[in-house]
């Protein structure tokens, strides 16, 4: 019993150490795309977190081939190449808070599809948290508000998430997957993609300094390598929705280190979007650990 509370208070405070990674994280690619393309510094991230993960796996004497490589290459075409590309690109004109917010409307996204493609149905609790989080979104990006393309690529960016979620999750009902090898190969798959898009569009060149080296650093050893091996210890010690909560509080701790930092304080209507994204995920989660009881 004692090893089990051990385990469970060591999960806790990987997770925290996670939230503060990736949350943190929002800002340190606001400071990368000063000095590079947001898809040579989304590649970057995404090849060099994929090597550090295939040399984990040589440690462990894990195969290096993809178990579904198809499979593996939509995953990680919509979870690596389109989330962190377009959530990259948004950062460069929009506020590395609010696009942190609206690419974790994920869960959303999430729910919403889930319905069609999972057979997951929506109850009336979850329902009312929908449609909180939507009412947070329109604050942020609706009529009211002044806003650019930006901000509607962060909203795609979670969009291309949830896709990549519901394609690991139709994969994991059909297939016994390894994870390891799942997250490492959507990674360098999603990666070689970037790269292809990093030559095809014109940008400025990218500035080697220290600044844009340690934001590399950061993203490959601490955010990508790091973050993804708490993760899976996470879900591995606490049940799957418990870490899924626990992650809602990434986008608060980077639109607060945005704050302090850039100097990025929201408007009031952003303000009242983000409570309002925030209440309606934490609703979600409440409303889908009910039903699951």
């Amino acid at each position: 019993m004692q090893a089990v509370r051990n385990q469970r208070t060591f999960a806790l405070v990987a997770i925290v150490v996670l939230i503060l990674i990736w949350g943190y994280n929002w800002v340190v690619m606001k400071i990368a795309v000063h000095n590079a393309s947001p898809f040579t510094f989304a590649a970057w991230r995404t090849l060099g977190g994929g090597m550090v993960l295939a040399a984990t796996a040589l440690v462990l004497r894990k195969s290096l081939r993809p178990q579904f490589p198809a499979a593996f290459f939509g995953i990680g075409l919509f979870q690596s190449a389109f989330f962190l590309g377009l959530s990259t690109w948004a950062i460069v004109s929009a506020g590395a808070g609010q696009v942190a917010m609206l690419a974790y409307t994920m869960p959303l996204w999430v729910t919403l599809l889930a319905w069609p493609f999972l057979g997951e149905g929506i109850g009336v609790w979850a329902g009312v948290a929908i449609a909180i989080a939507l009412a947070g979104i329109a604050c942020m990006i609706g009529p009211l508000h002044s806003i650019g393309v930006a901000e509607w690529l962060a909203v795609a960016a979670g969009f291309a998430w949830a896709i990549g979620i519901i394609l690991t999750k139709r994969l994991q009902q059909r297939e016994r997957v390894d994870l390891l090898g799942l997250t490492m190969w959507q990674m360098l798959f999603g990666g070689m993609v970037l790269t292809i898009v990093a030559f095809l569009t014109p940008w400025h060149a990218t500035t080697w300094n220290i600044p844009y080296l340690l934001a590399v650093l950061y993203n490959i050893v601490l955010a990508t390598a790091l973050g993804y091996t708490l993760w899976v210890y996470v879900l591995d010690v606490l049940p799957a929705r418990d870490a899924g909560m626990g992650t809602l509080a990434t986008p608060v701790v980077g639109s607060l280190a945005a704050w302090l930092q850039l100097g990025e304080a929201p408007t009031r209507l952003s303000a009242i979007g983000m409570v309002l994204i925030v209440t309606g995920l934490v609703a979600l989660s409440l409303a889908d650990r009910r039903a699951t009881r």
